[in-house]
């Protein structure tokens, strides 16, 4: 697993990527992705929700009843770069989910009070 240091270098490197309309390196997105991903499962410790960002990782967070088998009740889902821009302020939730870049599932699914991160 890569150092602290190395994912907040990733997570540099894809927004200079993004804000400069390049394609992130797939290395420092998976990266940024997963230093996003822990850092909310860190700040909103629970099991009721499941935050996917395929195809590199999902963490479970929030408050709530716990899932523990199958396919959890409340779900998150976007691209990596979606959660790249919700995670860092770049993006609202209300404009991600009218556009249709996240998908959602469960009466619990709503994490925008959590975002940016």
């Amino acid at each position: 697993m890569s150092s602290p240091h190395s994912k907040s270098a990733a997570l540099t490197a894809v927004l200079a990527d993004l804000d400069a309309g390049r394609t992130p390196e797939r290395a420092m997105l998976r990266d940024a992705v997963r230093a996003l991903l822990s850092e909310l499962a860190r700040s909103v410790p629970g099991r009721a929700v499941e935050v996917r960002v395929p195809p590199y990782g999902a963490v479970q967070c929030c408050a709530g009843p716990r899932h523990t088998r199958g396919t959890p009740p409340n779900v998150v889902e976007m691209a990596p770069v979606t959660w790249i821009r919700l995670a860092t302020g770049r993006m609202s939730w209300s404009e991600a989910v009218d556009g249709g870049l996240v998908q959602t599932s469960g009466n619990r699914s709503d994490i925008s009070p959590y975002l940016p991160i």
